[in-house]
């Protein structure tokens, strides 16, 4: 298999499903100049240069999708969808509905996601949690270039709209665009494994089905994009110490895959969220809701983004999910 890093990974996929199929389109800013390659394949009619609006590149991504195409949307970070987020609230999720399910929107949204670079707390954000309590919308968040690709793939063939974060601390283009001019000394922490790897290309990963990165009985972790990663760095410390932990890799948020998270939680009887969104009225509490549902009294703690992330980056460093914060919350669990 080839190794690809996490950008190229979905980039590839977005190739692939553009050579296969001619009423897919690209949409975005400066996206002739980002996407060379695709631009020099499929011209400047497939690859379309957007003005700095997001409402209106977004609004016409969802007319585009309703006259017939498939457009793949490209924004800068995913804070931006504020801008345009009654296109996706208000016509691209609800469209089916209000059509009885005859008139599809298949509308992919590629969305820059995460903090770590010292962005500030309107360029850092991760809103998954926010899109995903959306119903109508298909919310998904890979943290290997293996699923990049897979979960792009599936995206691109599904017939409604798809939000698709890619964390920017795994993608190398993301890497070298924000640590370049006073930046250049800084240092990303960046986990490998999931910055590069091995793509399988023409394979899917389905919606809706959770990977069990890690597995021990003690204390389920349940995570996604950077936060698996810091989940495992954190496992390995605390399997020192003789404590066992499940990292649950959830790669969707809409659809959930309930049953992972429950039959591991059964068995352990605890569980830590780790979310690099907002730990209010987001993924940490639905995950929550999840196990009390299924009837299960876990000891639960969550760590994620508690306020505004911070500008200055020893205080973003804080208020970010850490494999410290990780291991400390699992050790107040099991006190």
């Amino acid at each position: 298999m080839p190794e690809l890093t996490f950008g190229k990974a979905i980039d590839q996929a977005i190739e692939d499903a553009m050579a296969r199929d001619d009423t897919a389109i690209l949409i975005g800013e400066d996206a002739p100049m980002l996407r060379p390659r695709l631009l020099a394949r499929f011209g400047p009619r497939r690859v379309l240069a957007a003005p700095i609006s997001e409402s209106a590149f977004l609004g016409a991504a969802a007319g585009a999708a309703m006259g017939g195409l498939r457009p793949v949307v490209e924004l800068y970070m995913a804070d931006f969808l504020a801008v345009g987020f009654d296109a996706v609230l208000n016509h691209m999720a609800k469209l089916a509905t209000f059509s009885g399910g005859t008139w599809p929107c298949p509308v992919v949204i590629r969305a820059p996601s995460g903090g770590g670079f010292g962005d500030g707390g309107q360029h850092g954000q991760s809103l998954w949690g926010m899109l995903a309590s959306i119903p109508g919308v298909s919310v998904v968040v890979p943290s290997t270039p293996g699923d990049a690709y897979g979960l792009m793939a599936t995206a691109l063939a599904h017939d409604g709209p798809v939000v698709l974060f890619e964390p920017k601390l795994l993608s190398a283009e993301w890497l070298e665009f924000l640590g370049r001019g006073a930046r250049e000394t800084v240092q990303f922490d960046v986990p490998a494994a999931g910055a590069r790897g091995e793509v399988m290309p023409g394979t899917a990963v389905p919606f809706g089905q959770a990977a069990m990165r890690r597995e021990g009985a003690d204390v389920t972790i349940v995570s996604v994009a950077v936060g698996v990663h810091r989940a495992i760095a954190a496992a390995e410390v605390l399997a020192a110490e003789g404590i066992a932990c499940d990292v649950i890799d959830l790669r969707s948020l809409r659809p959930l895959d309930r049953a992972t998270v429950t039959r591991s939680v059964g068995r352990s009887g605890r569980l830590v969220v780790v979310d690099e969104d907002y730990t209010k009225f987001g993924l940490a509490g639905e995950l929550a809701a999840v196990a009390l549902e299924a009837g299960l009294t876990p000891r639960y703690a969550r760590i994620g983004l508690d306020d505004t992330l911070p500008y200055a980056r020893h205080l973003e460093a804080e208020a970010l999910p850490s494999p410290r914060r990780i291991v400390e919350a699992v050790r107040g669990l099991l006190a």
